[in-house]
């Protein structure tokens, strides 16, 4: 394809996640056990390593700060491994963003601690825009980074003035959301959607965003779906809106007004493994398939794909592999 070698730009929070394999989950002033520790990358990380796996001939692009530390160090280490990640435009300073994560083994239950570290300082100084030009530029997290949420005089946050620069440079914008319970969480997302041409979210995300409860008793009520879509297009997403769950997703196209539902895959007993990161598997097949020109419906049965392939192994990328077998697992639990 003719914009290929211009790849895909992921910017911002980049995460040392330390899984801690706990007995229980303690009662104040009480103790608990830790049998296992084990590390890995989170927040943008696990986008990055997904589309890299995809499509080894597709560049990922990298802005983002990591640590002048030992996390930032493995961090950088991992991503080194993929020859299609670049990270010219990773910058080292200061001190990584970690999540803690206690997974208690009797009640099955994940409690999280987060250090922002780096989170709160990225913002537009860090980006190189030559360097990362590129035909999708993809922002994670909003409600996660700092500087990134706060307030913009002209553009109302700082991270839709990132979005609109990166829109003045000719690409495409897409945005994640993470399940905050910011109290100006609809406000700055509002913000960063004037500016966004694809956006992928889960049911509490799409609640977040528009105040419309999308799923009131667990299950989607797909007259609410599209209400909550249609609002997010007059917020001003101007190609695809995809909200997702662990049952089906619903997509939008903006530009031709269709509504669609892609159900999940049939997957055999015991195949799930780990749910960590599914969502951003997720996303992967989506942004792949808006790089590769597919249809929405196309894209959003590849990323239903990619999601299945996450839940194969434990942490949150080493299920996803090349596109052409996770056509393939499409196919087969279809």
């Amino acid at each position: 394809m003719k914009d290929e070698k211009r790849g895909i730009a992921v910017a911002g929070s980049l995460i040392a996640d330390t899984f801690y394999k706990i007995d229980t989950y303690p009662k104040s002033g009480t103790l608990a056990n830790v049998w296992d520790r084990t590390m890995h990358i989170g927040g943008t990380g696990n986008l990055i390593q997904d589309l890299a796996r995809l499509d080894a001939k597709l560049t990922v692009k990298v802005s983002a700060i990591v640590g002048d530390d030992d996390n930032g160090k493995m961090i950088r280490e991992r991503l080194s491994k993929y020859a299609n990640i670049d990270l010219g435009n990773l910058t080292v300073e200061g001190e990584s963003a970690q999540t803690l994560v206690m997974n208690a083994q009797d009640t099955k239950e994940r409690t999280f601690f987060t250090i922002p570290g780096a989170n709160d300082v990225f913002e537009e100084k860090y980006i190189d825009w030559d360097h990362i030009d590129a035909k999708i530029f993809q922002m994670e997290y909003i409600l996660l980074m700092g500087k990134v949420d706060g307030p913009d005089a002209e553009f109302g946050t700082h991270g839709a003035r990132i979005l609109h620069e990166a829109k003045q440079r000719g690409m495409k914008t897409s945005i994640d959301i993470v399940s905050s319970k910011n109290e100006h969480a609809k406000d700055i997302i509002s913000c960063a959607l004037k500016y966004t041409d694809y956006c992928s979210i889960n049911e509490t995300e799409a609640e977040l965003a528009t105040g419309i409860t999308v799923a009131p008793d667990g299950e989607f009520c797909e007259e609410k779906v599209k209400e909550a879509m249609l609002d997010l297009k007059e917020k001003g997403i101007s190609e695809w809106i995809v909200i997702h769950s662990p049952k089906c997703s619903y997509g939008y196209d903006c530009k031709t007004d269709q509504f669609l539902r892609v159900p999940s895959l049939k997957l055999p007993d015991g195949y799930i493994k780990g749910t960590n990161g599914a969502g951003d598997a997720y996303c992967s097949g989506i942004l792949y398939g808006a790089y590769q020109n597919y249809s929405l419906e196309q894209s959003m049965r590849l990323a239903t794909a990619c999601a299945a392939c996450s839940l194969s192994e434990l942490n949150g990328t080493d299920g996803l592999r090349p596109v052409e077998q996770v056509w393939e697992l499409e196919k087969q639990f279809r």
